[in-house]
């Protein structure tokens, strides 16, 4: 079975805590990070409800989405809600790990999962990601040090591209030089021009690597005065990542398409509440899982046909209303961040097997109780 640091290790690597916003407070909260994990549990809010499940079922790991310590505490007694909340968890031996911001933004987070949810396609993020800032290096090397070269530059963070590691492009050419007086040369003779069989090697690299990476290469390429340059690329605006989903839906009516998220989220006192013609066709749908209001503008300028988002208000919902542009379906705010949980769940399910066991939790933590 896995220890809580290597179930950390894969859920960070899968929602960076790097990527969360600044006033963000996201990752490992309590736990030994050598306990053993053999059960999970997944929720989005870290309630006392929800750490009495985590403890009665026996997980050894709790995750959650919302931070349970947001702004700064000076204790932690049970006689404060989250005091009790973390009495609870810890008393049963169980560990907490919040995925907030760096979640919602990522492949597989909660925006994505939310979209999935209500069957869009062809996703894209509202606001992509800005990329990070990437340079391409090129050097020439003989051919016989050319794979040695290569595998430094990978050891030093260079070649990594998406899922693909090792990446490089090669091209044969020849080179040529004549070593002056002070010269050791690794191949000719001082004074003797000299023609050398080389590769051209190319390589992407991230640039927070670019000193290492550069230092690799001056340390295994076998000149004297390696020749390379290094150049920076330019974001190709091709962001997988990013704020909210836009995608597409068989077409209906808003109606029909209220209906259906509707039926695809856990239900709420809350409900759906729809602004707009009952009527107007429904293609594209741009979504935001949790409070979504600060993506108004944004959304107003695409070709979205509805936005679905949570906590709108009075005054901004209007003003977007107003030009005719896309209509608006708010949710509560549990039950959009809800459709993250299965989808993480199964994918450390898909990653780690039978090593663990694995549950969504079942409790509603959604604050409002009843309509009248």
């Amino acid at each position: 079975m896995p220890a809580l640091k290597d179930v950390v290790a894969l859920l960070h690597g899968w929602y960076p805590p790097d990527t969360a916003d600044s006033w963000d407070a996201v990752g490992l909260v309590a736990g030994d990070p050598d306990q053993p994990v053999r059960k999970v549990l997944f929720a989005v809010d870290p309630v006392l409800p929800v750490a009495r499940e985590a403890a009665e079922w026996g997980a050894d790991l709790l995750v959650v989405h919302h931070p349970l310590f947001l702004k700064a505490v000076h204790g932690v007694a049970a006689t404060t809600p989250k005091g009790r909340t973390l009495a609870t968890l810890t008393g049963a031996g169980c560990a907490l790990l919040t995925a907030h911001t760096n979640a919602d933004q990522a492949r597989g987070g909660v925006s994505e999962s939310l979209a999935r949810a209500l069957g869009l396609t062809g996703l894209a993020p509202i606001v992509p990601a800005p990329a990070g800032p990437m340079d391409k290096l090129t050097t020439f090397v003989p051919l016989a040090d050319a794979d040695a070269l290569r595998a430094a530059l990978a050891e030093a963070g260079a070649g990594r591209i998406g899922d693909y590691e090792h990446a490089s492009f090669s091209t044969p050419g020849s080179g040529r030089f004549r070593p002056l007086e002070g010269a050791t040369p690794a191949i000719g003779s001082v004074g003797d021009l000299e023609t050398v069989e080389e590769e051209r090697v190319e390589v992407v690299l991230p640039r927070s690597r670019r000193a290492a990476v550069v230092r690799a290469l001056l340390a295994t390429h076998p000149y004297e005065e390696p020749a390379f340059d290094v150049v920076e690329l330019a974001d190709p605006g091709l962001a997988e990542t990013g704020t909210g989903r836009i995608g597409l839906i068989a077409p209906t009516t808003l109606r029909g398409f209220a209906a259906a998220v509707s039926g695809a989220l856990p239900q709420t006192a809350h409900g759906v509440r729809v602004a707009g013609d009952p009527e107007r066709e429904v293609r594209r749908v741009a979504v935001c899982g949790g409070a979504g209001d600060f993506l108004l503008d944004t959304v107003a300028r695409t070709d979205a046909d509805v936005y679905v988002t949570s906590d709108l208000r009075h005054h901004p919902a209007s003003e977007f209303l107003e030009p005719d542009g896309p209509a608006l379906i708010d949710i509560a705010h549990w039950a959009a961040e809800w459709t993250w949980l299965p989808a993480v769940e199964a994918r450390v399910r898909a990653t780690l097997g039978d090593t663990v066991d694995t549950r969504v939790s079942t409790t509603c933590t959604d604050p409002w109780q009843f309509r009248i």
